[in-house]
């Protein structure tokens, strides 16, 4: 057999001065007692007694309010919705940043955050690693033909952007 589940008066909690005024709201409402009489009885003035009754009446009222289905909206669980949100929207933001940077290089823009160094006019060519250079400049000191320096001790080097400069073999 199953335990009777507590319910009704028995499980309404409350200080003591809240029972007793919600006892003289009820009694006042039922027509036991008259306004200026439960006022009394609780040692307050009658317009305390009707702004008690107006809350207690409105406290009733939203506690038989139909309750939503489902998870009820808390701070708590509104705040970490909005951190997902934050969350989302900086990960899109990232995204969107990369395929801007991305369309500027297809079409030769330079990204609009950063400005070059002026070069008077002068487009500086981008150098590449050491390393290539020191292939490219054995590459073509493998190709050259050795007649004995007949350019007058200049050796010509090609940089890393295919460019050929001139190096003085002197001190």
């Amino acid at each position: 057999m199953m335990a009777a589940r507590k319910s009704g008066a028995t499980t309404l909690r409350g200080s003591k001065r809240a029972r007793q005024i919600t006892v003289a709201v009820l009694e006042t409402l039922s027509g036991e007692l008259g306004p200026s009489e439960a006022a009394q009885s609780l040692r307050i003035s009658l317009s305390r007694y009707y702004q008690l009754e107006t809350r207690a009446l409105l406290g009733m009222l939203t506690a038989v309010e139909p309750r939503s289905k489902g998870p009820q909206k808390t701070p708590q669980r509104e705040l970490e919705a909005l951190r997902a949100e934050k969350t989302k929207l900086e990960k899109d933001l990232r995204r969107h940043q990369a395929l801007l940077r991305a369309a500027q290089r297809s079409v030769g823009l330079s990204p609009a955050g950063r400005k070059t160094a002026s070069l008077k006019g002068r487009v500086r060519k981008r150098r590449g690693s050491r390393g290539q250079t020191v292939l490219q400049t054995l590459r073509a000191d493998a190709e050259a033909p050795e007649d004995g320096g007949s350019d007058g001790g200049t050796k010509r080097h090609e940089d890393a952007g295919g460019e050929s400069r001139s190096q003085s073999g002197g001190a």
